[in-house]
């Protein structure tokens, strides 16, 4: 079930979501350990200028990660965009993503991200000056439109493979919808029907059998999961055994689920260092947490740790005793 970006095959399709301050290096490793078959890093200001903190610095073309290294960009001018486009593909992206969907008001407020979809000629600009500027392949990331009376997705669209765009991942609200009530695929299947380049559809992919339902509706190529993923990535493995056999993968042991987590928070100390690595361990570590039995006690033992030893300790206490605790939290 492989599908193509420019000259990348993708072994299936099933794509990590980017996500601000969530896909990190971390995130990615522990998604494609259990199928994700790409990875998006998250969301990178085309300011260059800002490329300098810590925070941009983990966002661009990590070498840790396996080819292509699909990178997203956002921001509200095509000559910036085209600038912000290279520098990426010279640090090593083989896909640049350009985001036209964030619904964020730090990001709209620039009239970058979703706010984008109200000016058709400006992405056109956008994405013209982009894919002109770069050798690698580019993807679009955007909504079905500005607002329930305004859902010009089929539009931009169009634009997008008529400016040279690879690949185009729609999710199922409008910008005014942020994240709020339930994504819809009428609008994706309309997107796929018009144009010829693969479509990836995105927005409250939750089960396997979601994941073929939607994939059969809206004829898209991939689906593209994000919050889904959040403390449970070996969502991948079984969306991934649903479309290949058409049953589920088990799920995965308690012991497993403790392998994985030991390994995201070894390599989440490891990319981030001791005290900023504390901080963000809690939050990707709670999420884990959300999923299993006694989560109240766990995360809220995890969140009043303050050193890499003690968040270190308390997990393996658990992994030691997988055997008991799975009886109750399996």
């Amino acid at each position: 079930m492989h599908f193509h970006i420019g000259p990348h095959k993708i072994a299936a399709p099933v794509i990590l979501a980017p996500m601000a301050g969530i896909t990190d290096l971390p995130m990615r490793h522990a998604a494609r350990s259990w199928g994700a078959a790409l990875t998006y890093s998250e969301m990178l200001t085309a300011e260059t200028r800002l490329w300098n903190s810590k925070k941009s610095l983990t966002r661009l073309p990590q070498a840790e990660d396996p080819l292509p290294r699909p990178v997203q960009i956002a921001g509200y001018d095509a000559q910036m965009m085209a600038d912000a486009a290279i520098a990426c593909e010279q640090m090593g992206a083989g896909i640049i993503d350009i985001n036209m969907g964030c619904p964020a008001k730090k990001v709209c407020k620039r009239a970058a991200g979703s706010a984008l979809l109200q000016d058709e000629e400006l992405v056109e600009q956008i994405l013209k000056a982009v894919v002109d500027a770069v050798s690698v392949p580019v993807t679009l990331k955007t909504r079905t439109g500005w607002s329930a009376e305004n859902k010009n997705g089929v539009r931009i669209g169009r634009i997008a493979q008529d400016s040279g765009i690879a690949a185009l991942t729609v999710h199922g609200r409008t910008r005014a919808c942020k994240f709020s009530g339930f994504a819809e695929y009428d609008t994706i299947a309309e997107i796929v029907s018009a144009l010829d380049i693969p479509v990836i559809a995105n927005g409250d992919i939750q089960s396997p059998e979601q994941a073929q339902e939607i994939l059969q509706y809206t004829g898209a190529s991939a689906l593209m999961i994000g919050r889904a993923a959040l403390g449970q990535p070996w969502v991948f493995q079984r969306i991934r055994s649903y479309l290949e056999s058409g049953k589920e993968s088990p799920t995965p042991s308690f012991q497993e689920r403790y392998q994985t987590m030991r390994q995201h928070l070894e390599d989440i100390h490891k990319v981030y260092g001791e005290v900023q690595g504390v901080r963000i361990a809690r939050k990707h570590m709670g999420w884990y947490f959300q999923h299993m039995d006694a989560k109240s006690t766990w995360g809220k033992a995890f969140n009043q740790l303050d050193t890499v030893e003690d968040q270190y300790q308390l997990l393996d206490s658990i992994g030691e005793n997988s055997p008991i605790i799975s009886k109750i939290a399996a």
